[in-house]
C-alpha cells in the first residue's frame, strides 16, 4: 500500500512471485469511470472508491489460502474495510517522498492512466499506517529485491507467531 509510484505494482509481483500466491492487482478493478477521472487528473472520491474496496475485498475473501494485493489503501477507513472482508490482513507501506513519487508517476506516463497531476492529492489523502497492527513499513527507494526479502522475512516471522 502506498501512493501512487511507491512501487506496489513491483513488489507485489515480486513478492507473489517468492510467495507462490496469487496476485490482485488493485489498478485492474477500478471502474471505467474511476479510470476515466484519474486519466483526467481528477482525484477520485470515497464514493468512487467504495464498489472498488468492495470488490478487492471479495477478491481477497475469494483467497482463504492467500493473495499479494496492490492498493493504495490510502486512509485508515480504507484499510479497516479490507480488514473486515479478510480477518488478519497485513500491509506493507511503502513510504516515498513527494519529489521521488511524482518522477516515478511521470516516468510511466505512455503505460498507465494515473494522471501525474493526482500525486498531490494522494499525498493529501494519505493517512500513514504507522502505528496500526499488521503493518510493515519500508523505504520505497531501497532495491526491490531488497523490499521483498524484507516483506517475505515479515511474512514469516508473522505466521509464525500466529
Amino acid at each position: 500500500m502506498g501512493v501512487a509510484g511507491c512501487g506496489k505494482s513491483s513488489l507485489g509481483a515480486a513478492l507473489a512471485g517468492a510467495e507462490g500466491l496469487p496476485l490482485i492487482e488493485g489498478d485492474d478493478h477500478h471502474s471505467p469511470a474511476s479510470r476515466e477521472k484519474m486519466r483526467q487528473g481528477i482525484a477520485l472520491t470515497d464514493a468512487d472508491r467504495d464498489g472498488w474496496l468492495a470488490t478487492l475485498g471479495q477478491l481477497l475473501q475469494a483467497r482463504p489460502q492467500g493473495a499479494v494485493l496492490t492498493c493504495s489503501a490510502l486512509k485508515r477507513v480504507y484499510r479497516d474495510r479490507l480488514r473486515s472482508a479478510c480477518p488478519g490482513l497485513r500491509f506493507v507501506f511503502l513510504e516515498i517522498d513527494r519529489a521521488s513519487a511524482g518522477l516515478r508517476v511521470a516516468a510511466r506516463a505512455g503505460t498507465h492512466f494515473f494522471s501525474s497531476s493526482l500525486v498531490d492529492s494522494q499525498f493529501a489523502t494519505l493517512e500513514p499506517p504507522v502505528g496500526e497492527p499488521g503493518v510493515l513499513r519500508l523505504d520505497a527507494l531501497a532495491p526491490l529485491s531488497t523490499l521483498q526479502q524484507q516483506a517475505s522475512a515479515w511474512l514469516a516471522a508473522s505466521q509464525e507467531s500466529a
